[in-house]
């Protein structure tokens, strides 16, 4: 019998690279969301009324993924990273399997951590696999289509959420085992190896310094209105929150090797990047469980029904990301498509605030909503991950590109928990109406700053303007 090792044939091109890590990247993106249609059914099959608790089944893998990607970015450069891939992907495979047969929320949620886990290791290593193996003068480019891939798997997760909850909540993770298995097979034969490098173990206190602080925000925004706003509860988690993460901004600025480099934050792209990346993804996060609890609790839409009206948003992504934004940088810069972006997503949560009332009205109170969301995703996302990864040197692609996604999970959870302290409790009616449009409302203010931020922070330099590579997709 042959040596496993012989059995690999390493031999993919950098398009064919970029294809297996993006399956990676489709299992943990499309997870992010395609829970959250299936909320309602797991609320019942699990005997589960409260919100608050279920928005643990989203947040317990939104924080632990942001907290454990710089961690597991830096672990997977000391190894091969082809290696480390494939382990993040078999671990994510599997936790989804064991969610799948979950018998309840507290299980659930200890495998969806797992899942988390899973995805923090493939996800960093994925795009450094795409850095290391694509030509420089391409690299701008597969990373806006890495990054465009992730943003349409997270967008579609309620489109394909829907057809899977019609039968069973089970199969939004069992979707996962075969798309798991399908890039661990093709991943192991055909991707080139990438060897690891001498770099120091990463901090791992500063990492669960951030998992709780992050966490004690989540759970103070998520049970404020059960507890009240003036409790020793919300009051203790919020303070809580606030030491954990000064104390880690502290530690990181006196370690010797820090969780994230501080050094990366003075690249003006990159700490530029970094703060958009995180105040769009606050209204990303509340954005899509927004309108799929609005169609779902309010109107009394099915999980099918909501998953197909919400699909022509995530179908506009791919669109903007590489035939508008592609062509709209050169011309324009990072920040000003960032900008723009921000602002048409600005649009549609003020359309639905204003627009849509307690009659199901979907042509002229959804759809416009959904489709100019989709359009500023389509502009946004893509082009501050590439603009913030473009500017890393060699020896920080695994950790750099960590650091990038561990700002977008925050910004997810934050935005997640912002939105249940917004609605607050259960109700109907106006009640209903007049607590959502101030979340549209809050989830617009939060792209105005990444709109803000885009012209501020990311505003180039006129010579820099014509060197940034236009989105090239090798076919």
């Amino acid at each position: 019998m042959r040596n496993l090792s012989e059995m690999r044939r390493g031999d993919a091109s950098p398009p064919l690279v970029l294809a297996i890590v993006c399956a990676g990247v489709v299992l943990a993106s499309l997870d992010l969301f395609i829970v959250n249609l299936a909320l309602p059914s797991i609320a019942r099959d699990l005997h589960q009324a409260s919100l608050g608790s279920l928005s643990w089944v989203l947040n317990g893998y939104s924080i632990v993924y942001a907290s454990a990607l710089v961690v597991l970015g830096r672990l997977a450069e000391r190894r091969q990273g082809d290696l480390a891939f494939l382990l993040g992907v078999l671990v994510f495979t599997a936790a989804s399997a064991a969610c799948a047969a979950a018998p309840s929320l507290t299980v659930l949620v200890v495998f969806r951590v797992i899942q988390a886990v899973g995805a923090a290791l493939l996800t960093p290593t994925s795009l450094s696999l795409v850095l290391a193996t694509t030509p420089e003068a391409k690299r701008a480019g597969a990373v806006r289509a890495w990054t465009a891939v992730g943003g349409i798997a997270a967008g579609l997760g309620p489109v394909i959420g829907g057809f899977l909850v019609a039968t069973s909540w089970r199969l939004v993770f069992l979707v996962n085992v075969p798309v798991g298995i399908v890039a661990l097979v093709v991943g192991w034969r055909r991707l080139p190896s990438v060897p690891g490098r001498q770099v120091l173990a990463p901090d791992v206190l500063a990492a669960l310094l951030v998992t709780f602080g992050v966490g004690a925000l989540s759970l103070g925004l998520v049970e404020a209105n059960a507890w009240g706003w003036g409790s020793a509860g919300v009051a203790g988690s919020l303070a809580a929150s606030i030491v954990l993460l000064g104390g880690a901004t502290a530690h990181t600025l006196r370690h010797r090797n820090p969780l994230l480099d501080p050094k990366l934050f003075r690249v003006r792209a990159f700490s530029g990047s970094s703060i958009v990346g995180l105040l769009f993804s606050v209204a990303f996060g509340a954005m899509v469980l927004s309108v799929v609890l609005w169609m779902q609790d309010v109107w009394g839409w099915s999980a099918l029904e909501a998953g197909l009206a919400f699909a022509p948003g995530p179908l506009l992504v791919p669109v903007f990301a590489f035939f508008v934004a592609s062509r709209a940088i050169p011309r324009l810069g990072p920040g000003r498509v960032i900008a723009l972006g921000s602002a048409i997503y600005l649009l549609g949560n003020l359309w639905w605030a204003t627009r849509i009332g307690l009659t199901p009205d979907y042509l002229t109170g959804v759809l416009p909503g959904t489709l100019l969301t989709g359009a500023g995703v389509g502009l946004t996302l893509p082009t501050f991950m590439a603009a913030g990864a473009a500017s890393l040197p060699p020896e920080s692609y695994a950790t750099g590109s960590a650091a990038l996604n561990m700002v977008r999970q925050v910004g997810l959870a934050v935005g997640v928990a912002m939105l249940i302290a917004v609605l607050g409790s259960e109700h109907g009616g106006v009640q209903a109406l007049h607590a959502f449009r101030h979340g549209w409302l809050a989830i617009a203010g939060f792209s105005l700053g990444s709109a803000v931020g885009g012209l501020v922070l990311l505003r180039p330099r006129r010579p820099a303007l014509a060197q940034l590579p236009q989105l090239e997709v090798d076919r």
